[in-house]
Order: structure tokens, then sequence, then C-alpha cells
């Protein structure tokens, strides 16, 4: 045998090499590259460009995903005044991402999630045809009905009526010591093949909730779209005495045919049922506290926050005043020591609207508005 022979151990330690020397990407299974290399080609037809390292890139959806150039184009083309009808490419690539199957594709999709749910709840109340949109929501809520198997989401509250290892009761309590005390988060789901203006915010919601459950693997440009759109569905209710803008305004500015909020006259407040308003709620918490070294993302944030407190004051809505103002006392708390006087300034103001508003409850928490009725 000549030692120019090729074997496969050979071109294992190849590949091995080329997967090491590539960067940081994680290497993804041979099925997955496949798909993967195969949606980027598809999705080469849609943009203007690709970046060539994504051909090569041993993980593609990985590299998509953190690539903020090619999110940007994708991010601006959903904008679009044209986006989101059933011949759209676009909506058809995420579609048929999400339907392949393969976890990176899913996470690129997801990534996106906030600019499609806002553009879509902006201009559902105009009656314009989005089917492309709608497609993409409902193949996110029929993925989470299955997973599901009919089942609500549970979380076990504790009740110090019940002993434990902890503590006495010391009331006899009404119910076996043993039961748990289950409050549900979000109850089974029904299947739906269609988006009807009564099931909106449901469907809705869930692909929000589909969003917080990976966030922690989404970049930060997606946190602070999704932060923007707050505001947008929040309208023009803010709280009294704040004279702090809502955060970048990148979505009102566009190039070309890229529609923003206000160009559309999109900038009207929606209405937010507690099944969309909740998982919204979850995301900016997420932001609010794991985001806090992320000043881009915490100040989005903290204007998202804001404007919901505006909103359910002006709907005298108890949950979400409950709720939103727990986000601005964490966010208060969250502050940095070092953070200059404008920022303490803004705190003290908030706290002084909290406790005007908060006189009978002092002690707030989110979960404590989920068990409301």
């Amino acid at each position: 045998m000549s030692d120019d022979t090729t074997t496969p151990e050979t071109t294992t330690a190849t590949a091995v090499s080329a997967v090491d020397a590539a960067g940081d990407d994680p290497p993804a299974t041979m099925d997955s590259l496949s798909k993967s290399q195969l949606a980027i080609q598809s999705l080469s037809s849609i943009l203007p460009s690709i970046p060539p390292t994504l051909f090569s890139s041993p993980n593609p959806p990985h590299s998509l995903l953190h690539d903020p150039d090619v999110s940007a184009e994708i991010s601006s083309l959903l904008r679009h005044h044209s986006s989101g009808t059933g011949d759209n490419n676009l909506c058809r690539w995420l579609y048929d991402a999400f339907q392949s199957g393969d976890p990176g594709l899913q996470l690129v999709v997801l990534r996106f999630i906030p600019v499609i749910t806002g553009t879509y709840l902006s201009r559902a109340t105009l009656r314009r045809p989005l089917a492309g949109f709608e497609a993409i929501l409902l193949a996110l809520y029929a993925h989470e009905t299955s997973s599901r198997a009919g089942q609500p989401v549970t979380v076990n509250v504790p009740d110090l009526s019940h002993p434990s290892l902890y503590h006495e009761s010391t009331t006899p309590g009404k119910y076996n010591a043993t039961s748990l005390n289950l409050a549900v988060v979000s109850p089974s789901l029904e299947p739906h093949g269609t988006v009807r203006s009564t099931r909106r915010a449901w469907i809705v919601g869930v692909a929000l909730e589909l969003y917080y459950n990976k966030i922690s693997e989404m970049p930060a440009s997606s946190k602070i779209e999704f932060c923007e759109f707050c505001g947008v569905w929040a309208g023009d209710h803010h709280d009294q005495d704040d004279d702090e803008p809502d955060g970048p305004s990148g979505l009102g500015v566009g190039n070309g045919g890229e529609s923003g909020p206000s160009q559309l006259g999109e900038r009207r407040s929606i209405p937010l049922p507690w099944e969309l308003l909740q998982p919204i709620l979850r995301i900016l918490g997420h932001c609010v506290v794991s985001c806090a070294r992320n000043k881009e993302v915490y100040d989005a944030a903290k204007a998202a926050c804001r404007s919901l407190h505006g909103r359910a004051m002006h709907d005298i809505n108890p949950k979400a005043i409950l709720a939103t103002e727990s986000l601005l006392r964490l966010r208060n708390m969250n502050s940095k020591p070092n953070d200059n006087a404008d920022d303490d300034n803004d705190n003290d103001n908030d706290n002084q609207q909290l406790d005007s508003s908060t006189d009978d409850h002092d002690e707030i928490s989110i979960s404590s508005a989920n068990t409301l009725d």
C-alpha cells in the first residue's frame, strides 16, 4: 500500500481537524448537516447575499442564528409591507425550516418570532392577508399541542397549610397533606387549523411560550426586537411623569419598502388578554434579570416594562398591574451600584409611582398574579 492511500481513519481525522479549525460552532450530525445545507441553499435564493462561511460551517444553523447581517436582512424582509402573505417565499422558508424537525433550524425560526408576532399582531386588525405568518404560527402551535399530549402546563405552588421538613402547619389543612397545590400556567391545547380572531391571542401566546423556552439560546438582537414590539403593543400609554424614551426606535425607521409601526399607522395599542400578556411578561422577566449585563437588552426591557405598566394602569387590569409592578421592582433591585445619576432618578420616580399604587400590597410577584381569576 502506498503512502498516498486514503483510509477511513485518515478521512475521519481530516474531518475532525476541519471542524476544530472552523471555529466555535459545535459540529452537527450528518443528517442535520444535510438538512441545514439544503435549507441554506434555499435561503440563498431569497436573500440578496449569503456569507460563504455559512456553507462551509460545521453547524450552519448555529452560524445562521448568530450571524447579525443575515438576521438583519431577514428581519427587514419580514417587516416589508408585502410580507406575511401566503405566497411569500421567506414565510415558506421559515415554515419548511420548522417543519423539518431539525432542532437547529427550529431555533433559527424561533429567533424571528418577535418580528413575526410583532408584525402580525400590528397588521391583524387592518384585515390584510397574512396567511404566511399564520402558517408559521400554526406550525408552532401544532408542535406544542403534540408535545403536551393534551396535558396542561402546571407548577406546584408551596402551601404553608401543609407541613413540611422545614415547618409545622399552624392550622389543620382541609386537604390531604400529601396532595399537591397545582397552579395551571397554560391549559391543555386544542388542535386548530386556522387562526380566527377569537383564538389569535391564544395561538400567538403559545408561539411566545416556545420562544421563552429557548430564550437562553437567543441572540441579544432578537430580545431587543421583542422588547421594542412590546412598546408598540402597549400603545402610547406611559407611566405618569415618565419622560424617558421608550428605547430604540428602529421599528419605525425603514429603508425602501420596510414597514415599521409608525409608517403604517400601526403604533396603536392592541388587545392584550392574559393568554398573550403572560408569556410577554415571562420573556421580559428574563431580559430584566438575566440580561442586566447587556445594557442594550436591559434598557429595551426597562422601556417595555414601563410601557406595559402604563397600559395596565390605563386599562385598570389588576393582574397586569401586579405583574408589571413586579418587573419594575425587579429592575430597580437589579440596578448596578455604579449606575449614573439619571438612572437613579428614574428608579426613584418609579418607586414613588409604585408606592402610590401599591399601598395595600408591598410584596408583589408574578406568580401571585397567575393565581388570580
